[in-house]
Formats: structure tokens, sequence, C-alpha cells
């Protein structure tokens, strides 16, 4: 049963019939904005430019050299400004520590891509994951997008997956086997303050809350199989999406609007992501190319992104799920990939591939995956808060 349930939570459900052919992905990058990091003095100036230039490289819309259309300049821990192309942004921070001056470089490069973008920058957001440190192993992490800072979140010797943000930003939903039983629970990123979402008959797993904060997807067995509800926080009621006897539901994600739930069902034998009206309660099968279709995350702009089994490897997909498969295209190249979760900016999603973790750029003529850190360890289920 143990195995039965891990198994289900990663949507890894069946064996892959006949696949579409592979696709392969090339990316050569775009023309990008030199920026010339300029600071110097103060405290930790080696900090902040090393850190300044790692996010606005992860952007894909600047790269750091000599000579740049814009210039950063100043003193980190007093005003540093960033000057060219047309905008001005200046910045002011206390600075007491290496810490402290990677916190003010983030915050400089998202004002500077918002300036030259108007898009919303992603540096000060954070990423949970998952370590697995041994079959029953797994604890949970979480740093920032350039792979620095990074902090354990639990310590239980106990398995941890599936975290989610919720929409306040600081707090942390996941299934956890402290119990033994899969279970839900809420996690205080800011105090560690952990506590039981609700206690089922059964195993609950997949817990997302929606973009109101007031309710959340959830997985239950205790009707029977893993089906989709939607759990009331203030009244503590659930209703039922789904009606599937002989299938399984799981990793659930609401469309921005708060309307849609995307899941994963294994319905036909293999695993295919659907979409439910919470109206209505009607579902509608979403993919069908591929062998397996897993890991669906729904970003903020409304476009979906998951992973995809074809020709036996995993590709990371987009699509408007508005438009349908059509639209859908792949974002990498085939390998191990899993668990993708979009940014804020609507253009990177954060995935795991051979026990690490990656950013990956979805423009078309975007960036090649780029690894979050080097550090040894399992490392999986990334979720970017946003």
């Amino acid at each position: 049963m143990r195995q039965f349930v891990c198994a289900l939570i990663v949507c890894a459900v069946a064996s892959a019939f006949a696949a579409a052919p592979t696709v392969h992905v090339k990316k050569e990058g775009a023309s990008r904005v030199v920026v010339s990091v300029e600071t110097a003095g103060g405290t930790s100036a080696a900090a902040y430019n090393r850190t300044l230039q790692r996010n606005l490289e992860l952007t894909g819309y600047f790269q750091v050299g000599p000579n740049g259309q814009i210039r950063v300049t100043g003193t980190p821990g007093g005003t540093v400004t960033a000057t060219g192309a047309g905008k001005q942004v200046t910045l002011s921070a206390a600075v007491t520590d290496d810490k402290s001056a990677r916190m003010a470089a983030r915050q400089m490069s998202d004002a500077i891509v918002e300036a030259h973008t108007g898009a919303r920058g992603f540096a000060t957001d954070r990423i949970a994951f998952v370590n697995r440190k041994g079959p029953d192993n797994a604890e949970l992490y979480m740093c920032f997008p350039d792979g620095y800072d990074i902090r354990q979140l639990t310590s239980d010797k106990r398995a941890a997956v599936g975290p989610r943000w919720a929409p306040n930003k600081n707090d942390i939903y996941y299934t956890g086997f402290l119990q033994r039983t899969p279970l839900v629970y809420r996690l205080d990123a800011a105090t560690g303050r952990r506590s039981l979402l609700a206690q089922f008959k059964g195993l609950a797993t997949g817990a997302a809350v929606s973009p109101d904060g007031k309710s959340c997807a959830i997985v239950l067995s205790y009707q029977g199989n893993p089906e989709l509800y939607v759990l009331d926080f203030a009244t503590k009621r659930v209703a039922r999406m789904t009606r599937t006897q002989s299938a399984s539901e799981a990793s659930p994600c609401w469309s921005p609007d708060g309307r849609q739930i995307a899941y994963v069902s294994d319905e036909t034998r293999h695993p295919q992501i659907y979409v439910v009206d919470v109206a209505t309660r009607k579902s509608r099968r979403i993919t069908n190319m591929g062998s397996e279709n897993t890991n669906p995350d729904w970003g903020a702009d409304g476009m979906l992104t998951w992973c995809t089994k074809r020709g036996g490897q995993n590709y990371v997909a987009v699509m408007n799920p508005a438009q349908g498969e059509s639209s859908a295209r792949l974002v990498t190249d085939g390998g191990t990939w899993e668990h993708p979760s979009w940014a804020a900016d609507g253009r990177h999603v954060v995935a795991s591939r051979d026990k690490a973790l990656f950013i990956v750029d979805t423009a078309p003529d975007g960036d090649r995956p780029t690894r979050l850190f080097a550090n040894g360890g399992n490392w999986m289920n990334p979720a970017w808060c946003r």
C-alpha cells in the first residue's frame, strides 16, 4: 500500500504505450542588453556584484559585461543606481553582511527587470523543494532562484513531498508521512510552525490553495479510491469534484481565476491531464499526445506547464489550455524531467532532472536550462513562490 501511495503522488501510474515522435528543442538564446556591474566599497560588495550578475543573467533579458548599455554604480549598503537605455533605477538598502548584500542585489535585479521590460522579476521570490535522503526520508528545503541561501525547513527523517506555496507567499502545504499515512500539513516558512490541515480517513495528498486563499484542491481517499475534492477552509466542508471509481487522481492546480482545476487522472490507464469546472464539476481531458502527461502547474498568465513522456523520455511542455493541445510546445530536450513550476514572470519554470534542479526558459529563443545549485543530493519536487 505504501508503495502504491508513493507512486500515486509522483503520478508514475502506468507503463508507456506507442508515443508521439520525439521533438528536439534547439535554443540559441536571444540577444540581450549588456549591463556593467561596477559597484564597489562598503560591506560585501563582492557578494552583491556576484548575486546581481547571477540574477540579471537568469532573466534572459540581460548579460553582464564591460561597456554595457546599462551601468550599475554606487556602494552596496548605500545607494546603487542603474543608468542607461533611457532609464534610471536607484535603490538604497541596509547591508551588514553577505546575506543582506545578496538580498539587496536581488531587489535591484527585480527593479531593473521591471523598469526595462515591464515584466515582474523573480529574484526575490523563493523556491521550495525536496531532498530525498532515503526510501522513507525526504526533507523540505527552500532557497532563492539564484541558488544561494539554501535553508532546510523540516528535519523529521520522514517523507515529505509535493510542496505548494499559498497565495500569502509564506505558507507551504505539503504531503507528509509523520503519522505513516500521507496527510497534508501547513508549514509557516518564516517561523517553522507546522499544523495538520485536517484529519481524514485514508490518504490526503496534493493540496493546492485557491487563488483567493479560501479553499484548497486536495486528493482524498476517504470515500474509496483517490478522488479530487475542494476543501473550504472556513467550514471544513469538502466538495467532491471527480467520480472515477476505477481511476486515481493527483496533482491538482488552480486556474488563475479560481474557476477551474487541472489535475492528473489515470482513467485511461495512462496518466493524462484533465480540467474540471469547479461550479459545474464537469471535467474535460486536455492532453492526448504522449504516453504520460503529469505534474501540471497553471501560471498567473493562464499558461499551463507539465511533463510529457514521448519516446521513453520526459520533456517539459507548455500550452494555453484555452487554445488546446494545438498550442503546446516542448521547451526542453528529452530527459528525466519532472515537476515544472512557473515563476512570476510567466516565462521561466523550475523543474527537476537527474537529482538536480534547473531554471528553464520557455521562450522560443530562450536560454538553455540553468542548474540552480551544484550541491550534492537528490533534489526534486520544486515549487516556485509567486
